[in-house]
């Protein structure tokens, strides 16, 4: 008798109760919708204590003020489009898919640092999402750059530790600034090195300008690198203030320097280029010296 009892005493309980004021009884009709989820994208205006890395890794993203000691800056930020993002794997360096990417982060950093980063101690690099972050759906790339000991002497360069952004850096003149140089060639009579100087010591070299080259392969043979000389002793003659005429090669030798392969095959087409001077040296700038700092010599 109990146990009917208290069921029965359930029973009414149950029928008797209605639903509170404002409830429909409906447990997931008022529920808002999860929200899509988000990639991680890294931030623009700041810096990095470690070296540049192509692949970024969320692991090991730890950003920190350009007050604060660093080797890289990030500049912007972009978004990878068309093909590039359409890949199954993030682009690398030396991939056609990141010239794009890199052409955006080359007109970037010169609007960041005030004129062409090439004209100072400076490196660009594009960085890209890991695998995983690239197959959760991360399309964007970062652009990067960082000072460099020399942009001269490849085996020598090394990334300098700053401690201010690199805004505005070549508005104006700068230590970062390149200058003169004193150039010794190797037994095969190539460039060996190509040591800084002040242009008040003595000196056979100085960076004159850069040469934007056209869409081509990477020169490899001695008529590709003629194109290559020709225009930098069209920008020495500018440089020094001499007529533009056939005599110009009489006046002075060239350096032409394009950055590695792998990035010509980003999309990097700039070439720093130099006046040089076999048997000759000098002790201040020739900029604007006209003939007399470059006297024809056809001997």
């Amino acid at each position: 008798m109990t146990a009917v009892a208290v069921a029965g005493t359930a029973t009414l309980l149950l029928t008797g109760c209605g639903n509170p004021a404002g409830v429909d009884g409906d447990l997931v009709n008022g529920w808002a919708a999860f929200p899509e989820p988000k990639t991680f994208t890294p931030a623009a205006d700041v810096c990095h204590s470690a070296d540049f890395a192509e692949t970024a890794y969320l692991s090991s993203y730890n950003p920190v003020d350009c007050s604060a000691s660093h080797r890289v800056e990030t500049i912007f930020v972009g978004t990878l489009t068309g093909a590039a993002a359409d890949a199954k794997n993030p682009p690398t360096v030396s991939s056609t898919d990141i010239k794009p990417a890199y052409t955006e982060c080359d007109a970037k950093a010169k609007e960041f640092v005030g004129a062409d980063w090439r004209t100072g101690r400076l490196w660009l690099g594009v960085a890209v999402p890991s695998p995983q972050a690239w197959s959760g759906g991360a399309r964007w790339f970062r652009c990067d750059l960082t000072e460099e000991s020399t942009v001269e002497n490849d085996g020598d360069s090394e990334t300098v530790s700053r401690t201010a952004s690199l805004r505005d850096a070549l508005k104006s003149t700068s230590p970062l600034n390149l200058g003169c140089y004193a150039v010794k060639l190797n037994s095969s009579e190539r460039v060996d090195t190509m040591d800084p100087v002040e242009c008040t010591k003595e000196h056979n070299s100085e960076f004159v300008g850069v040469w934007t080259a056209p869409d081509g392969n990477y020169p490899s043979k001695d008529t590709d690198w003629n194109k290559f000389y020709s225009e930098c002793r069209t920008l020495v003659g500018r440089y020094v203030g001499v007529p533009l005429d056939n005599n110009l090669r009489y006046r002075t030798g060239v350096i032409a320097l394009p950055n590695g392969q792998s990035e010509w095959q980003a999309g990097n087409r700039g070439v720093r280029c130099y006046l040089w001077m076999a048997d000759k040296k000098f002790t201040r700038s020739l900029k604007g010296t006209g003939n007399n700092g470059l006297p024809i010599q056809y001997q």
